[in-house]
């Protein structure tokens, strides 16, 4: 985004009656604009009133009521990943090919080989690629495309071949 489009679209923000307005485009986390006016109203005053204590005499217990969100059984926490797994060696975004046209590096079911590039980690502006450190099949791919990682965070659950 040039200087004269960033000038241009202040001045259509300054002429609307707009409070805010956040503007992303992405290819792979390119250009953010976040405007926001202040407020010029001051925040609402709270007034403390004081209130003579009462002395009341409590009601008598309720009998239990059965809710239909106590026959509802808790869903089932996703169960832990089993086979081996490829974890985050450093923080970044995390994407599935080279470019968002390109076809991913891998899919789940696919069978891997040692040292084969499975995805690819952004941190600070370079692309790392992630390979494979032992021959299996892809049983689960963790995390989404684009998302950001944390390190050590679980990647790709492979099958040991």
């Amino acid at each position: 985004m040039n200087k004269e489009k960033i000038k241009e679209l202040l001045a259509l923000f300054d002429a609307s009656d707009i409070e805010e307005l956040e503007f992303q485009h992405s290819f792979w986390r390119g250009t953010h604009v976040r405007l926001s006016r202040r407020s010029t109203v001051p925040p609402p005053v709270q007034q403390v009133v004081a209130v003579p204590s009462v002395v009341q005499q409590a009601p008598p217990p309720l009998a239990p009521v059965e809710t239909a969100a106590a026959a509802v059984p808790a869903p089932a926490a996703s169960p832990e990943p089993s086979g081996h797994i490829i974890k985050a060696p450093m923080v970044g975004t995390m994407y599935y090919s080279s470019s968002p046209e390109a076809d991913p590096f891998v899919r789940e079911g696919d069978r891997v080989r040692k040292g084969q590039t499975l995805l690819l980690i952004e941190a600070m502006k370079i692309m790392n690629e992630i390979e494979a450190d032992i021959d299996g099949q892809v049983v689960k791919i963790l995390v989404g495309n684009a998302e950001p990682v944390e390190y050590s965070q679980p990647l790709i659950e492979l099958a040991p071949a």
